[in-house]
């Protein structure tokens, strides 16, 4: 399966159970959510088009969804990621490398200690 069918599958699969209980995810009234044409949301669900990153995200918060899993589909990277990278290129190439061997229990582990880290140091800055 390719990357836009992924994308599109899920989409669709993700706004059709919203649907169920809110008739403002049809097809055509999530489009108008998005600010987006009917017919545009329907390529995109078929996996005709992948949209830009900015309409991946608002899809996603639309649908509940986490961002990265829908960019990762439509092989993206979230724009304030991507800012991040550019800004300490090395780092993250080497905190990437350093990743890529991890299981996901690690990697979760990781992210813990890091989320830690962070806030133990936005609460040292109050003080």
């Amino acid at each position: 399966m390719s990357e836009s069918n992924a994308l599109g599958d899920k989409i669709r699969a993700l706004r059709e159970v919203k649907k169920q209980s809110d008739p403002r995810f049809s097809q055509r009234k999530f489009a108008e959510m998005l600010s987006l044409s009917p017919t545009y949301l329907n390529k995109v669900e078929a996996g005709e088009l992948i949209p830009a990153a900015d309409t991946i995200i608002r899809i996603a918060d639309l649908l509940d969804i986490n961002r990265d899993e829908l960019l990762g589909l439509a092989e993206k990277v979230d724009p304030a990621l991507n800012a991040i990278i550019l800004e300490k290129p090395k780092a993250m190439a080497a905190f990437l490398r350093t990743a890529s061997g991890m299981s996901e229990a690690q990697l979760a582990q990781f992210q813990r200690f890091m989320e830690a880290e962070k806030k133990a140091t936005e609460e040292a800055k109050k003080e």
